[in-house]
């Protein structure tokens, strides 16, 4: 295992980052509409003993997948965003914040019997109150399903590389990450995932990399006992493991202040690189991993190594965790954090 610096990845990425502009990556999985009300608490109710939360702004911003859509967009990508929504006012609201972040909404496949995923937080300052979620947690029908791999073939001719981003709401199934790999494999393109503990890690046999944080891989790969976690080997067998299953060659654990490690090369005789987190200041980590696998393939897919393309998710990374909600890394403000690290590392 050997510990790399950010600072040893920026000079590279800063002259790469043109490299982003223009290319294509396919997002294939749930979306949603993050829908938050704020304003300050002076009260308690007299109906019942919880503070009043006396509404001052209201926001509709880009949720699950749609998330990630925004932030390859935001590096300088095309996202070509193939997800599944009802038909319902929630739908018109994405369509319209999709069509804002430069994000095309004409690859969303709609489905009558199924409502626009919501997740409406009530928040005081950052602290949050109460989330309300509108879903419907059931797999796709075979039309709904039929049509988004439809949509996949459509488009991947001219994609750099696919992401399959599992929330758990019924898009990714068996079948359909099956059938995305198989035509992934036929196109040349890598397929990532961002994973979902819910769901039995069989299911991303084929894909060429995920990027689970630690909770998720270690709830992934089944190997849990107290004995493992005091193991110094504890992490590489973790990846070992979701590399067998899936069939894999790489596997990035992503480890929120611990950083990032990336396995390459297979599980005999591979390497395993150990990347510091970049960020300055944490103030919610909501959406973290979105920008990690959107940074992630739109490097990968445009001619960066692995722990490159990992370098430069973990800079965008530590741009959005210092602000509130889902949000895009914009390239002016990832350039300034690349820069600072240089400067810091000059410094020393």
């Amino acid at each position: 295992m050997s510990q790399r610096r950010m600072a040893e990845y920026a000079p590279y990425i800063l002259q790469h980052l043109p490299d982003l502009r223009g290319r294509e990556v396919l997002i294939v999985g749930d979306v949603g509409l993050d829908e938050y009300v704020l304003g300050p608490v002076r009260r308690i109710s007299p109906e019942a003993p919880v503070p009043v939360v006396e509404v001052e702004t209201e926001e509709s911003r880009l949720g699950l997948a749609a998330n990630v859509a925004q932030n390859v967009a935001s590096l300088g990508g095309v996202a070509s965003l193939i997800a599944v929504v009802g038909r319902d006012a929630a739908a018109d609201s994405l369509r319209g914040l999709l069509r804002a972040a430069g994000v095309s909404a004409d690859h969303l496949v709609v489905d009558a019997d199924r409502p626009t995923t919501r997740k409406l937080r009530v928040m005081v300052q950052n602290h949050h109150i109460v989330r309300v979620d509108y879903e419907h947690r059931k797999f796709l029908s075979r039309e709904a399903e039929d049509a988004v791999l439809a949509k996949v073939r459509e488009r991947l001719t001219s994609a750099a590389a696919v992401i399959v981003q599992d929330y758990a709401k019924g898009v990714v199934s068996d079948r359909l990450v099956a059938e995305v790999v198989k035509m992934a494999r036929a196109a040349g393109k890598r397929v990532l995932a961002d994973p979902n503990p819910k769901t039995p890690l069989k299911t991303y046999r084929g894909i060429d990399v995920m990027t689970p944080n630690y909770d998720e891989a270690v709830a992934l790969s089944g190997i849990g006992s107290d004995d493992l976690r005091r193991d110094p080997a504890f992490l590489d067998k973790i990846g070992h493991r979701l590399m067998e299953v899936c069939e894999s060659q790489q596997m990035v654990l992503t480890l929120g202040k611990n950083g990032m490690r990336i396995f390459e090369g297979g599980i005999a005789g591979g390497s395993v690189v150990d990347l510091p987190t970049n960020a300055k200041a944490v103030f919610d980590v909501t959406g973290a991993g979105d920008t990690v696998i959107a940074a992630l393939a739109l490097a990968w897919g445009s001619g960066f190594t692995l722990p490159q393309a990992c370098a430069l998710a973990n800079f965008a990374a530590g741009v959005v965790v210092g602000k509130v909600g889902c949000v895009p890394c914009p390239v002016p403000e990832l350039v300034e954090a690349i820069n600072d690290t240089l400067a810091h590392e000059h410094a020393r």
